[in-house]
């Protein structure tokens, strides 16, 4: 259970970090709140993580998943260049997120 809460607040880290820079200095109330929303929902969620999953390895998990789908986010919606390294790369960090979930 989790790491099924783990992957859950990985993937609210990218909704509140994407909020974040919609937000526009939180001059915009939409984005603003929820970024507030999906960042005390995603620490509330990797804290319950953190009380079975290592604290190492949960922490690079959550910031892993979160690192890649924000990245992914990017490129799809908002036109950040999605060059064949960069892929490459966000795919590596996939694949150490699941390494360290087999190492567990």
């Amino acid at each position: 259970m989790a790491w099924i809460i783990l992957v859950v607040s990985g993937a609210l880290e990218a909704v509140w970090a994407t909020a974040l820079g919609k937000s526009e200095g939180f001059t915009r109330p939409v984005p603003s709140v929820v970024f507030v929303l999906g960042l005390v929902l995603s620490m509330a969620g990797l804290a319950f993580a953190l009380r079975t999953v290592p604290v190492g390895t949960g922490y690079a998990v959550w910031v892993g998943i979160g690192a890649v789908l924000t990245a992914t986010y990017a490129m799809l919606f908002d036109g950040e260049s999605a060059g064949l390294l960069k892929l490459l790369l966000l795919a590596g960090i996939v694949g150490c997120v699941a390494g360290l979930k087999l190492t567990h």
